[in-house]
């Protein structure tokens, strides 16, 4: 009687002190040093903001820099995978970086949430990139706008000019059939590596096809190179962007050079001028204002990529752990699971809506057509 007595009063002891709370942890790779800082840096800087618990989960975030370096990238999700046996990873943002962990993170079945432009990453889509969830709008979503922008402005010939990678590659794949479809004929194309200090030779061939427009399809401080190159030799046409251009630093460093360049990129850059209708607006402020509260600074987009896995994870979770406990198979399978169900889900960026053909999610509400007007983003009606 007396040993079922002390047990009682232990289960008692135990309920009392309210449920044992498993804990989730989340691998997070950032470009924070190398040719992809400008990037990077804003995505580790909003580790510190994401959910410190995802449903009834605590949540240990691990941050590791992969210097921008694809092996880097790999060595990193091996050390998140069998050394810290994280249920998701988050990152890295760039595309090269992520194509090349994707075999490793379908393999350990971790799912792995991407911050980068390409879709190459969730298309098409088969039984590896089915671990993999992106957390940016899709090449094509960002073409369209442009290109419709083009055909509207009377823009006839197009120069383009790329990475040399996986991002830039697909750009051109996506932009010339939509370029085709709308009567656009490109009559240059070129491509440069990421970290290139000249481009004089690639843009002396653009210019010397003269087009209406020139593409630049790059991203962080990549993305400024071709376009003050292009000034300094006299092109007078019209810039277009990419969202891989997104970011403060990119107003910074062209200066005066980048003055009236169209882009295709989030309501996060104006921000002030979208209506309070539109669902992201509020979810997107809360993110700016907690980071300014922490760094005295406003976030580039790319930061917002990563909240937005945060927001993705928070409602994937909980449904998750009814299949099994965090790090176990089973429940990083349900986990990858609930995150191709994903319907409704209002990010930053625009509202999130996966399926298994779909693993980025967006519509419409995830673009503005926006151009650089007093050296300022400004929103074009």
């Amino acid at each position: 009687m007396l040993l079922k007595t002390a047990g009682t009063l232990l289960a008692a002891a135990l309920l009392a002190t309210g449920p044992v709370q498993a804990q989730m942890k989340v691998g997070v790779i950032t470009s924070s040093t190398g040719p992809t800082a400008m990037v990077g840096i804003p995505q580790k800087n909003t580790v510190p903001l994401l959910p410190a618990r995802l449903g009834d989960l605590t949540v240990d975030y691990i941050t590791l820099d992969d210097a921008s370096d694809p092996a880097k990238s790999v060595a990193a999700a091996h050390k998140l995978i069998d050394e810290e046996h994280v249920d998701a990873i988050i990152g890295p943002p760039g595309t090269p970086n992520t194509l090349a962990m994707i075999p490793f993170v379908a393999e350990a079945g971790v799912p792995l949430l991407a911050p980068v432009g390409s879709a190459t990453v969730v298309q098409p889509m088969d039984a590896q990139k089915k671990w993999v969830f992106k957390t940016t709008q899709n090449d094509d979503i960002i073409a369209q706008a442009l290109v419709g922008h083009m055909a509207a402005n009377g823009v006839k010939t197009v120069g383009f000019i790329g990475l040399g990678d996986a991002y830039g590659e697909n750009w051109y794949k996506v932009f010339s059939a939509l370029a085709a479809d709308h009567g656009l004929r490109i009559v240059a194309q070129e491509r440069y590596q990421r970290n290139d200090s000249s481009v004089t030779g690639q843009t002396l061939k653009l210019l010397a096809a003269r087009p209406d427009a020139v593409l630049v399809a790059a991203t962080g401080a990549a993305a400024v190179l071709p376009q003050v190159t292009l000034v300094d030799q006299g092109y007078k046409g019209r810039f277009y962007q990419t969202h891989g251009a997104a970011l403060p630093d990119f107003l910074k460093l062209g200066g005066k050079k980048v003055e009236g360049t169209v882009l295709a990129a989030s309501l996060m850059l104006v921000l002030p001028e979208m209506p309070d209708t539109h669902p992201s607006k509020p979810v997107a402020q809360r993110y700016i204002d907690a980071y300014e509260q922490r760094y005295q600074t406003l976030p580039a987009t790319f930061g917002a990529n990563v909240y937005d896995a945060g927001l993705l994870l928070q409602q994937a979770a909980p449904p998750a752990g009814h299949a099994g406990r965090p790090g176990t198979p089973a429940f990083r399978a349900a986990l990858r699971d609930a995150l191709e169900q994903t319907h409704d889900l209002v990010g930053t960026q625009g509202v999130y809506n996966m399926t298994p053909q779909d693993h980025s999610g967006f519509d419409a509400r995830g673009r503005e057509l926006i151009v650089v007007r007093d050296g300022r983003w400004k929103r074009l009606p």
